[in-house]
């Protein structure tokens, strides 16, 4: 009976552990994913690096169009401050967005990003950015929101890439899960009109 117990006591033990450990996965898997995907490139995702990493600066050059989006329940205008850029490739560039809070209360977004095509993304290095971040404007407030980058030359060495001549950076400003549960659905009311829309201004 002794013996019993205490294997009932370790199987109890082990399902416990079991348990938190799939319970910590899933908390951590957002994040790892999310870590994967900036390391590799993957799902258009492009890569994050301190510093650029590019030795050498291309004569070769491409274009990299700028896209902004909104979530219809944060209340911001949100667009590119400049359509598309001419960039060499290996250079770093600097570019801007503009976020304008739209409500007559201070709100906090967090914006998601990828490029395309999907197939460059390992090419495409943010130095640094807005990004994953969250966000507070004050009522009425506009901020710009720079972002740092580089297009890898070896781009044009790669027989999958080499035909791109555009690339198109994207992000899309959603507002925080804790600050849309906290209005209780309300948020629709004071959000901008066709705000899930990207700004063609």
């Amino acid at each position: 009976m002794q013996r019993m117990r205490a294997r009932n006591g370790r199987m109890a033990f082990g399902l416990f552990v079991f348990v938190a450990g799939m319970v910590g996965l899933s908390f951590a898997s957002v994040p790892l994913y999310r870590l994967f995907c900036q390391v590799t490139g993957y799902g258009g995702t492009p890569k994050t690096v301190d510093v650029a990493q590019s030795t050498r600066v291309s004569e070769r050059t491409i274009k990299v169009r700028f896209d902004a989006n909104t979530n219809p329940k944060l209340p911001w205008r949100f667009k590119p401050q400049q359509k598309e850029v001419e960039v060499r490739l290996g250079e770093e560039v600097l570019a801007f967005y503009e976020a304008s809070n739209l409500s007559d209360t201070t709100t906090t977004g967090t914006a998601t990003f990828n490029v395309t095509p999907f197939k460059v993304a390992p090419y495409f290095s943010k130095i640094d950015c807005f990004c994953f971040t969250e966000q507070s404007l004050e009522a009425g407030q506009s901020v710009p929101m720079p972002v740092q980058f580089y297009v890898d030359p070896e781009i044009f060495d790669d027989p999958g890439t080499k035909e791109v001549k555009t690339i198109t950076l994207s992000y899309t400003f959603h507002r925080v899960k804790a600050e849309t549960a906290a209005v209780g659905g309300k948020e629709d009311s004071i959000g901008a009109p066709n705000g899930s829309a990207p700004d063609e201004s």
